[in-house]
């Protein structure tokens, strides 16, 4: 009598989401898309070259598709099942993406909108917070499946945030960020008072989430929340069934 067999095709097992990384080496606190600690889970790392965050927000990443079709090829390849970003305003990308992986693909935490807006009460939106919003516009709310009209604040022209992460420069005041986060949190409410939840756009800003939500006294979702829950539905957890086959081994 045989055992149950158990088939390859990767070349690394175990970290079931890769990261599609922009080319920039700005400091990755605990918290950061880009610091593998923040993940409760093994993840994959791939860069796209020439992937700066001025091309891929003051260009819409204009020229930059076949290097991250190449880079997500590569990832799976390595081992991933899941697809993700380090960029919001990659969402412009989703369509491409999915067409082209043979993985799912979850670009954008900008496409947790649509699903924090009916968790809302009635009157109550969602808004967003950007690195930039000047750079922010209809298109990347609209491949993100968001209304068009959501209330967007950004966080240039303060103090840390923009200025570090735009550029991609080498050296973060942690303080000096968080406070630029807090008052763009309060710019947004004092200029859209329905806002209910707020819903990041940066992959940079999840360590940031508890203090903004504490601030401003409503829900913040990030992209931490966001691949949590994509991770949820290509690893789903086992729970012990006795027919959950365990691992991450595709069966033919």
């Amino acid at each position: 009598m045989s055992g149950r067999k158990i088939y390859g095709g990767k070349n690394l097992y175990g970290a079931r989401i890769g990261f599609l990384m922009l080319d920039v080496l700005t400091p990755r606190m605990p918290g950061d898309v880009g610091n593998a600690t923040t993940w409760p889970f093994p993840v994959l790392y791939g860069v796209v070259p020439g992937a700066t965050p001025k091309r891929v927000i003051h260009e819409k990443g204009e020229g930059l598709l076949d290097a991250f079709l190449e880079t997500a090829d590569r990832l799976v390849k390595e081992g991933a099942d899941g697809l993700t970003t380090t960029g919001g305003y990659l969402s412009i990308f989703q369509d491409d993406l999915v067409k082209h992986c043979k993985v799912p693909v979850a670009a954008s935490s900008l496409m947790q909108i649509p699903l924090v807006q009916r968790t809302l009460q009635p009157g109550k939106r969602v808004g967003v917070i950007t690195v930039n919003s000047d750079h922010f516009d209809e298109d990347h709310l609209r491949t993100a499946g968001a209304a068009l009209d959501t209330p967007v604040a950004g966080t240039q022209g303060k103090r840390e945030l923009e200025r570090v992460l735009v550029n991609g420069e080498l050296e973060m005041d942690v303080e000096l960020a968080e406070q630029d986060m807090l008052d763009t949190g309060r710019e947004l409410i004092e200029a859209h008072p329905d806002v209910g939840a707020v819903v990041f756009e940066c992959h940079n800003f999840a360590p940031f989430s508890a203090s903004l939500s504490q601030s401003l006294g409503i829900p913040v979702y990030s992209v931490y929340s966001f691949v949590c829950w994509f991770h949820a539905g290509v690893a789903p957890r086992d729970f012990g069934h006795p027919s959950t086959a365990p691992g991450d081994f595709r069966e033919r």
